[in-house]
C-alpha cells in the first residue's frame, strides 16, 4: 500500500453519507510533510478570475491562511486521502492554494472530513472550502514546480515509477509505515458503530482515533494507530471476507469459519465436494499475506453457525445468499476459465471512464508492483494486469475484487493463463 493510507476490505455495510459521531483523526497527511522534493523551474503562477465562495460541491477546493513557508508537498498531502489529487496552483503571495482532485465525490468527502477537524499545517490552522471553478486550469511552464511536486508523490502511490523530467532529492522518494488504516467497508448485514470498529482493531494495537464516512457509495472509515506496526499488523488479518473472496475463485463458498481458539486455521464450506477437491488443487501450497497455506479436505461436512446471540468476534460468516458467486448459473463461461493462481489477472467489467493510469494505481495501491498492463484490443472492459509476483497478485484479487469502479460497475478480477 502506499505510505498514507492503508486500505484493507471488512464484511460490512453501506452507511450514511454523513460523518458519524465520535472521535476523529487529527490530520490524515501524518507522513507526507516529511518529503524532501528538489525540482527546477519558477514558483510564479498565472491564475485568472477571482474565487467566489458560494459553497457549491467541486473537485476544485480553495484553501486559505496557509503557512508562508508551507510547501506543495504539504499541501497534496491533504487531498491524498481522499483520492487522486489531479492538479494544485500555489498563491503563495496569498497564502492560499487551489487543489483540484480526480472526482467532486472525493472533494465532498474531503471538505465533509475538514469541517469535522480543522485541518493545521506546521500548527496553524488552514481553511478549506469549494472554489467555483470545476476545474484547475494552470500554466504549466509557469508552474513547473507545483507539477514536478505532483509527479513525484503520484509515483509515490504508485509504488515509486520512475519519472521523467523531474529531480527528486535523497535519490528516490519512499513512504514511511503509516499509523493510519482506511477501512472500505462493504457487504454488511449488521450495523458498524465505532464501538464495533473499535473492538475489532484494537486487538492489534492502541486505536488512537476513528472516522467514518461515505465514498463511491461504500462505508469506509479512517483508524488511526500510535503505532504503524499496529496498522501493518492489523492490515495482513485474515477475514471471513478475504477467504471467501479467494476460495471463490473455485467455487461458490457458503460458509467459512475462523477457529476461535486457533486463528491461523478457517473451515470453508463449498458447494459441492468437486469444487473443494479444486481450491485445494490450486490453493495448497500458495502465500497469502506472506503465509503458505495449507489446504487439506475435513472430515466436516458443514460449517456450523454459532448459536443465536453468540458473539464470534465476526469469526463465523454464512455467505450462502451472496451475490458475488461465480458458479451460480449454469453454463457460465467462468467454468471455462479456471486457473491456478498466477502473477498475470483478467480484469472485467471496466467503465470507459477509467483509465490504464487508474487501473495501474490502484493495484499498486495493495503493495506490490504492477509489471504489465494491457487492455483488450476490441474490449476496453478487459484488461490484463501483471504483479510482480503471484504473492502480490493473490493479495490484489483479494482486495480489488468487486471494487467500485463507479457507473454502477464493479470489478472483476481472476487469476489469467495469458502473459503480457
Amino acid at each position: 500500500m502506499d505510505g498514507i493510507v492503508t486500505e484493507v476490505a471488512v464484511g460490512v455495510k453501506r452507511g450514511s453519507d454523513e460523518l458519524l459521531s465520535g472521535s476523529v483523526l487529527s490530520s490524515p497527511n501524518s507522513n507526507m510533510s516529511s518529503m524532501v522534493v528538489t525540482a527546477n523551474g519558477n514558483d510564479s503562477k498565472k491564475f485568472k478570475g477571482e474565487d467566489k465562495m458560494d459553497g457549491a460541491p467541486s473537485r476544485v477546493l480553495h484553501i486559505r491562511k496557509l503557512p508562508g513557508e508551507v510547501t506543495e508537498t504539504e499541501v497534496i498531502a491533504l487531498g491524498l486521502p481522499f483520492g487522486k489529487v489531479t492538479n494544485i496552483l500555489m498563491l503563495k503571495g496569498k497564502n492560499q492554494a487551489f487543489l483540484e482532485l480526480a472526482t467532486e465525490e472525493a472533494a465532498i468527502t474531503m471538505v465533509n472530513y475538514y469541517s469535522a477537524v480543522t485541518p493545521h499545517l506546521r500548527n496553524q490552522p488552514i481553511y478549506i472550502q469549494y472554489s467555483n471553478h470545476k476545474e484547475l486550469k494552470t500554466d504549466n511552464t509557469l508552474n513547473q514546480r507545483a507539477q514536478a511536486v505532483l509527479q513525484a508523490v503520484t509515483a509515490v502511490q504508485t509504488a515509486n515509477t520512475p519519472l521523467s523530467g523531474t529531480t527528486v532529492s535523497e535519490s528516490a522518494v519512499t513512504p514511511a509505515q503509516s499509523p493510519v488504516l482506511r477501512i472500505i467497508i462493504d457487504n454488511m448485514y449488521y450495523p458498524v458503530t465505532l464501538d464495533v470498529l473499535h473492538q475489532i482493531f484494537s486487538k492489534f494495537g492502541a486505536v488512537l482515533k476513528i472516522i467514518t464516512f461515505t465514498k463511491n457509495n461504500q462505508f469506509q472509515a479512517l483508524l488511526q494507530y500510535g503505532d504503524p506496526v499496529n496498522a501493518q499488523q492489523a492490515k495482513l488479518m485474515v477475514t471471513p471476507q478475504s477467504l471467501f473472496t479467494l476460495f471463490g475463485v473455485y467455487g461458490d463458498v457458503q460458509r467459512v469459519k475462523i477457529l476461535y481458539n486457533k486463528k491461523d486455521s478457517a473451515l470453508i464450506q463449498m458447494a459441492d465436494g468437486n469444487q473443494s477437491q479444486l481450491a485445494m488443487n490450486h490453493l495448497n501450497g500458495q502465500k497469502m499475506y506472506g503465509k503458505i497455506i495449507r489446504v487439506t479436505l475435513s472430515k466436516h461436512q458443514t460449517v456450523q453457525l454459532p448459536r443465536e446471540g453468540l458473539d464470534d468476534q465476526g469469526l463465523t460468516k454464512d455467505f450462502g445468499n451472496s451475490p458475488l458467486h461465480r458458479f451460480k448459473k449454469p453454463g457460465s463461461k467462468n467454468f471455462q476459465n479456471i486457473f491456478p493462481p498466477s502473477a498475470t489477472l483478467h480484469l472485467s467489467n471496466i467503465p470507459p471512464s477509467v483509465a490504464e493510469e487508474d487501473l495501474r494505481t490502484l493495484f499498486a495501491n495493495t503493495g506490490g508492483t504492477v509489471k504489465a498492463f494491457k487492455f483488450f484490443q476490441r474490449d476496453h472492459k478487459m484488461a490484463l494486469l501483471q504483479m510482480a509476483t503471484v504473492e502480490e497478485a493473490i493479495q490484489a484479487l483479494i482486495d480489488l475484487h468487486n471494487y467500485n469502479l463507479g457507473e454502477n460497475h464493479h470489478l472483476r478480477v481472476s487469476f489469467s493463463k495469458s502473459t503480457i
